[in-house]
Parts: C-alpha cells; structure tokens; sequence
C-alpha cells in the first residue's frame, strides 16, 4: 500500500496519539481589561454565580461564567462588538474542564441555555437590542434574563419559542421569573452582601424557598447553636433560682439542706 507523500508511517511499537482538540486561535481574546459598570454589578455578578452553583449541585455536568467571552465563530475573534454576558450557564458539558472563556467550536457546538446580563444605564440598550438578538437568532439561548441592579422593577425574561423567537416571560405574584432550565424562579431578594444592602438577583426553589448559599447555613446553623447555647443558659439559671428558694424556705422550716 503506498503511503501520501505528507503521511508518516509508524514505527513497530508505536501507537497513534489520542486526538487532541486543536488549541485556540492565537487573536482570541479572554480578557477586555474592562471592569464591571460598579462594585454592586460585581457583587450582584459573583451572587448570581453562587446560587447557580448551589441550584446546580446535584449534579456534575455544567459550566456557569461570569464576564467571559462566548465565541461563537472564528471569525468573530476580530470582533469586539459584544462583551461576554454577565453570568451564562451551559448544562450537558464537562463541568471540570479549565476554561478561559466559552469557546464554541471546542464545546461540540454548544451554546449557553441560560443568560443574564446585569444592566446598566450605558449598556441598557444594547443589552435590550443586539445582545438580545444576538442571543435569540445566532446562540439560540433557551432563556435570556436582564436586571439593573439600581432597579428593581427592570427584572425582566424571555423565553425561546422555536417558531416565534423570544417570548417575554410572565412574572408571578412575587414578581418572580421562572426559570424552566434550572427549574427553579428567579427573582429579588433584598438583604446585605458583603456589608452592601440592596435588592439582590437570586434563585428561588419551585416551592417559593430562597436558595441559600453555604456561608448563609453556615451563619444560620451558627445562630441556631447560639440561641440553643442561651436557651440552655437560661434553663440552668431558673433551675439555680428555683433550687435556692427551696433552699431558703427549708431553712425558714430549720432544715439544712446541705443535710439532706
């Protein structure tokens, strides 16, 4: 059998390397040296991130981003017209491969399921326009959400319908959103995180229940010990109480109760 000219052939003993994924154009870029809009767009960027992490860890076979890239084709490597989205999450994927940023052409075709960008009065229109588009017509996203962080009443969702494009989602009597890909709701909870109060994005359980991240059971559970340590304390002190005033009235009889 005669070999190409550009083909090699393998020594006895060799065997053929594992097929590796091409590495990445060398033009992509995975950082844009541009922070978030403010301090709170970070806080409320990683809180999103973390009540995904927690909705999702039942399970292995996900990836969720936060301010990263999305290729989406080689092409658009020179284009810098869209930031990656503020908070995305891919199901069905390896979720402990080390990723820079989502890169398409090396996730088997595989887009986000869920987007949401944090808005801002500079980036509101863009986020409502072409982000918007871009995510309905080219990535296909199943469920694209959009929230200022200074706004809460600008929490708002759209469903992909595969004959009419994004449908605008209904909230329910919460104001919640509900997120049929992580099938839970996405709404507004107002609290203070990291010493910032505000009306914060997070998820909800499909009975109504808000999704705690681990610092909060960690802080519920040690608040809990706390009022059980005091409940205790103040049973042994009604208990002392109780016993010297039987003390004192078996005196008042001549009794010593040392003696007893």
């Amino acid at each position: 059998m005669s070999l190409d000219s550009t083909s090699e052939a393998l020594l006895p003993g060799e065997d053929l390397k594992p097929w590796q994924p091409p590495p990445p154009p060398s033009n992509l870029i995975f950082d844009d040296g541009e922070p978030l809009e403010t301090h709170r767009h970070r806080l409320a960027m990683n809180l999103l991130i973390d009540s995904v992490e927690v909705t999702l860890s039942h399970r292995e076979d996900y990836f969720v981003g936060g301010n990263m890239f999305v290729y989406y084709s080689r092409d658009q490597a020179m284009n810098r017209d869209f930031r990656g989205p503020d908070c995305f999450v891919v199901l069905g994927v390896p979720g402990d491969r080390e990723r820079q940023g989502w890169v398409v052409w090396e996730e088997e075709g595989r887009y986000p399921n869920i987007i949401v960008e944090l808005m801002s009065p500079s980036t509101a229109r863009v986020d409502l326009t072409q982000k918007k588009a871009l995510y309905e017509g080219t990535f296909r996203t199943p469920e694209y959400f959009v929230y200022d962080p200074f706004k809460p009443e600008s929490l708002r969702g759209w469903r992909l319908n595969s004959d009419n494009g994004y449908q605008e989602l209904e909230p329910n009597e919460n104001g919640w959103l509900w997120c049929s890909q992580l099938q839970h709701w996405l709404g507004l909870w107002s609290g203070r995180i990291h010493r910032e109060r505000a009306i914060w994005l997070r998820f909800y359980t499909p009975e109504g229940e808000l999704v705690q991240l681990p610092r909060e059971v960690e802080r519920q559970r040690a608040e809990a010990e706390r009022q059980r340590a005091e409940a205790e304390r103040q049973r042994a002190e009604v208990e002392r109480q109780r016993a010297e005033r039987l003390a004192a009235k078996l005196r008042e009889l001549g009794v010593n109760p040392e003696e007893l």
